[in-house]
């Protein structure tokens, strides 16, 4: 009977124990933070539970956000500025510096565009406010050009990828890893990068709540994503295997990404705040954001990489 009273006891220790331990709701896009954490062996000693939940792109995952469904995730600086000017109650907790050769706009192989200027009047296919837009409003600017010099077609990834390879769209501006499927694949062409057009940042972003109700395992996880990327740079080769696997996508691709990109986390200081600065201004300019957002506002400089 001692035994029987004692084993209930050590269960309903166990289930007390199971039901305090925390749980943080990372979104991910096309695996990007989960991979690099798993081939790092990051994630072998956490003290709390991490749920990942796979999104396409960053507008889903920043409306799984604000809905509070996840608490955290990776977005570019041009989504992010979308989502803070509908009020999405969100912070920028961390940013993202890779190079901008893999935020790019695609022709098909056989396209007659070879560059920028050829691209006047076709249309080209993006999603409303993300970083292929971001790179449209960019280029256009650089040519002193309006959006009425193209026709702008906002669709997700996956419809945007139908449209481009059924020829009803002349371009397509995407990122990664979407251009390295489409140059290594299908052997699509880039005319045109965001490098010297765009500032080349991207965030770890968290929800106010998660702010206030996670700091601890919020700062954990930024801490522990920052020492994957470091290690990330010097381990491509199978930090691209491991996102090849977790993606069911051939190796060649996330390869030929990752190469380029040169990701690591930085923190939030006064060069993100700036850079962030000109990705507001230049959506105010384009007149995708009506009201002009404080940069320094919406984000959060208390944590910590190291």
């Amino acid at each position: 009977m001692m035994r029987l009273l004692l084993a209930a006891a050590l269960l309903a220790g166990g289930l007390v124990h199971a039901e305090a331990q925390a749980v943080l709701r990372v979104g991910d896009q096309k695996g990007n933070s989960q991979a690099v954490m798993e081939a790092a062996g990051v994630l072998k000693d956490v003290p709390y539970k991490i749920e990942w939940k796979e999104f396409a792109a960053a507008a889903p995952l920043l409306e799984a956000l604000s809905a509070g469904a996840i608490e955290t995730g990776l977005v570019g600086d041009a989504p992010f500025t979308f989502a803070v000017a509908a009020k999405a109650p969100i912070k920028a907790i961390a940013a993202i510096r890779q190079t901008q050769e893999g935020l790019a706009i695609l022709v098909p192989k056989d396209s007659p565009v070879k560059n920028i200027d050829d691209l006047k009047g076709k249309k080209i296919a993006t999603g409303r406010g993300s970083i292929g837009h971001q790179l449209v409003l960019a280029a256009l600017e650089s040519k002193g050009w309006t959006t009425s010099d193209i026709q702008l077609t906002f669709l997700a990834p996956s419809d945007a990828k139908v449209a481009y390879t059924r020829g009803s769209v002349d371009a397509w501006s995407t990122w990664e890893p979407y251009v390295s499927q489409e140059e290594v694949l299908f052997s699509s062409r880039r005319v045109l990068t965001a490098e010297g057009l765009t500032p080349g940042i991207g965030f770890q972003v968290a929800s106010d709540d998660a702010i206030r109700d996670k700091r601890p395992e919020l700062q954990d996880f930024v801490r522990r994503l920052a020492t994957a990327r470091a290690w990330s740079l010097t381990n491509v080769q199978a930090y691209a295997e491991a996102w090849g696997k977790l993606m069911n996508i051939p190796p060649a691709v996330p390869l030929n990404w990752l190469a380029r990109a040169k990701i690591r986390i930085a923190p939030i200081d006064d060069a993100a705040i700036a850079d962030e600065q000109k990705t507001i201004d230049l959506y105010l300019r384009s007149g995708l954001i009506k009201t002009k957002l404080d940069a320094g506002a919406i984000v959060d400089r208390s944590f910590q990489i190291r």
